[in-house]
């Protein structure tokens, strides 16, 4: 029983990944893009982000890598599920979700590097394979969400009701892996 439940919505969730993947596509071309500009010309914002790094290594400080893990894996939940759902505003919020997100981490790569070499890198990576797609697949789906509405025959209802079942199903447990693996990792380093 339980294995056909699995089955279904994995089959379902699959289904609508292939109905998005334009979507997806153009999400991951604006996040890259964003993210060669933030890494390649990080002079947009710097006081204002270098503020934003100062207030999250305050927010870090002194926790454990469970509630570091909690911390970020919450915070990554919240900010793909309104990325996702406040697609409804005809794409506008995915679209700045991915654009600010894709500078941020840029410019953040960028002074790692400079401040900590090109090794620095490698710190990111193991949680970066499971948070990035999944934060690019919430993008992804809100944009859906957002465009097709401009449609005459827009199925809002089923969009939102698949873009919940993946949400579940697919980006919550790469969020997790994402948010357990960084919550190790940042107190390890610290």
């Amino acid at each position: 029983m339980k294995k056909k439940f699995f089955e279904m919505n994995y089959s379902k969730c699959w289904k609508f990944f292939n109905e998005c993947r334009w979507h997806i596509v153009f999400a991951l071309a604006i996040f890259a893009l964003l993210f060669i500009i933030g890494f390649t010309f990080p002079i947009f914002f710097r006081e204002g982000i270098f503020d934003l790094i100062v207030k999250m290594t305050a927010m870090i400080e002194g926790k454990t890598a469970l509630e570091l893990a909690w911390m970020i894996f919450f915070n990554n939940i919240k900010a793909s599920f309104f990325a996702m759902a406040l697609g409804i505003g005809f794409g506008i919020f995915p679209l700045i979700v991915g654009i600010f997100n894709g500078y941020l981490l840029g410019f953040v790569a960028r002074e790692a590097v400079v401040n900590g070499g090109i090794l620095v890198m490698w710190r990111l990576f193991p949680h970066g394979i499971f948070e990035l797609p999944a934060v690019i697949f919430s993008i992804g789906i809100g944009l859906k969400i957002g465009i097709e509405l401009f449609r005459k025959d827009s199925k809002l209802k089923y969009n939102l009701g698949e873009g919940l079942r993946f949400f579940v199903f697919v980006i919550f447990p790469l969020l997790l892996v994402a948010g357990i693996i960084e919550g190790v990792l940042i107190s390890f380093f610290n």
